[in-house]
């Protein structure tokens, strides 16, 4: 009797499956440092590359239809090639890309924004959300006359040399290579949800900010718990400091007006970029009247050379970005944008975990508003087969290592079976629909199934 063919691998399928995306890797890593142009990127035995996308799905080099949970990063509230914002983009284009001088897009732009972010009394744009966070530090330090900034283990910031501290695990760790000691010394890095470190801290007067993801870290990978940004408030506004909103991800996707709106607190300036820009390079920092005239230039040469807080930037706030932006946040203005994606993302939340419940392997998945975590070869205290949002029991290091050494087979697993998963989660769009919710869960259960079957997940 003929021995029936060995079973392939996750990995092995994979290589077969996607040789357009593997040629090209390889092509790239001979003149792109690693074959990639963002860490996030980054996947063994290599990334998939895309050639188009539409709505919720995007079509790789080999033709197969992935059903998209990366939207842009999460910048793409409205789906790939939303109509309105690819035809402002496409209007805009035909009256020029770059003036080199101000216009009125960028005049409406910033209305729309001060319009739906409560904190939002004047707007200065940025072209990422990297920029803005280093421009809102910036501002802080200029306008406490303090140098020292608060933040807190876990939460990401973008990559500039003043919030990379303490963004991974281990946490303790002051190493970041090519970020001198004497920058990274002036971020202290705490816990979150430590309320009694952070008040100690900010007693010694030296802190100009305390900055942090109203979400939780990592756009709700490590959940804040109930009352803790409203302290956190009280305190820095008794200890002189600002407090700032990084709303790079929860800006217009939580709400209307961000995570800052649904929760009622009002920080001092708020840091913003993917959604306000929609799908196209844009930040912006937004706050108070008193700090943000910080920027503006006076009938004082002295103000203008000593006091004056610089922030150039070629392309701050560029036609195509304003265009884009203008008429993405026109349509997410009503509320009703954020209430569909946050339904198919509960709902794809319960049917993960009920893929797991049924499997009985240690994992679980959680997430808030229209995002997901999935954590592999780990449980949690309070686990159930619905919508969770805060897992218990598993320490923050645990929830930022997400899936671990799971991680890759499990999205590469995924994108056999027609979805793509960023870091072991991700992200709804107004396109996405049931049906393709629930092919995403039949896809993570039949990708379970294989990882217990390759002993890579064991149950019990």
């Amino acid at each position: 009797m003929a021995q029936a063919p060995a079973a392939t691998t996750i990995a092995q399928d994979f290589e077969e499956q996607f040789p357009a995306s593997l040629e090209l890797h390889n092509r790239s890593r001979t003149i792109i440092p690693g074959g990639i142009t963002h860490d996030g990127r980054h996947l063994r035995p290599f990334p998939v590359a895309v050639e188009r996308a539409q709505g919720a799905y995007k079509w790789d080099l080999d033709g197969h239809r992935l059903i998209d949970y990366s939207v842009g990063h999460g910048s793409l509230l409205l789906g790939h090639n939303d109509p309105d914002v690819t035809k402002a983009v496409a209007d805009q284009l035909q009256r020029g890309t770059h003036f080199g001088a101000g216009h009125g897009g960028e005049v409406l732009w910033a209305e729309q924004i001060r319009k739906l972010i409560p904190s939002a009394e004047q707007v200065k744009f940025t072209s990422s959300g990297t920029e803005a966070t280093m421009l809102a530090i910036r501002l802080a330090r200029a306008a406490t006359t303090k140098s020292t900034i608060l933040k807190f283990e876990g939460h990401f910031h973008g990559w500039n040399d003043y919030v990379l501290k303490g963004e991974k695990p281990p946490f303790e760790a002051a190493v970041s290579p090519g970020i001198p000691d004497a920058v990274l010394n002036t971020v202290v890095v705490l816990p979150a949800n430590d309320l009694d470190a952070v008040e100690a801290r900010l007693a010694e007067g030296d802190v100009a900010a305390v900055i942090v993801e109203p979400s939780g870290g990592s756009w709700s990978m490590l959940p804040l718990d109930g009352g803790f940004l409203e302290r956190l408030r009280e305190l820095t506004t008794e200890h002189d400091s600002l407090l700032i909103f990084d709303e790079v991800i929860t800006g217009f996707r939580w709400a209307p007006g961000g995570a800052q709106a649904t929760l009622g607190i009002p920080p001092d300036l708020t840091t913003l970029a993917k959604v306000v820009a929609g799908g196209l390079p844009g930040g912006a920092v937004v706050g108070r009247n008193e700090i943000m005239q910080l920027l503006a230039f006076k009938d004082d040469p002295v103000w203008n050379t000593q006091r004056k807080v610089r922030h150039p930037g070629t392309f701050n706030a560029n036609p195509l970005s304003a265009a884009a932006g203008l008429a993405c946040l026109a349509k997410c203005a009503d509320g009703s944008v954020q209430t569909y994606c946050d339904r198919l993302a509960a709902r794809l939340r319960t049917g993960l975990n009920q893929a797991i419940a049924g499997r009985g392997v240690p994992a679980f998945a959680y997430g808030d508003s229209s995002v997901f975590h999935i954590v592999l070869g780990e449980r949690c205290s309070n686990h159930v087969a619905g919508d969770l949002r805060q897992p218990e029991g598993v320490p923050t290091s645990r929830l930022k290592a997400a899936a671990g050494p799971l991680a890759g087979p499990l999205q590469i697993g995924m994108l056999l079976e027609g979805v793509d998963v960023f870091n072991s989660g991700g992200m709804l769009s107004v396109t996405h629909t049931d049906a393709d919710v629930d092919q995403t869960i039949g896809a993570f259960d039949r990708v379970l199934g294989r990882l217990q079957d390759e002993g890579q997940l064991v149950a019990g």
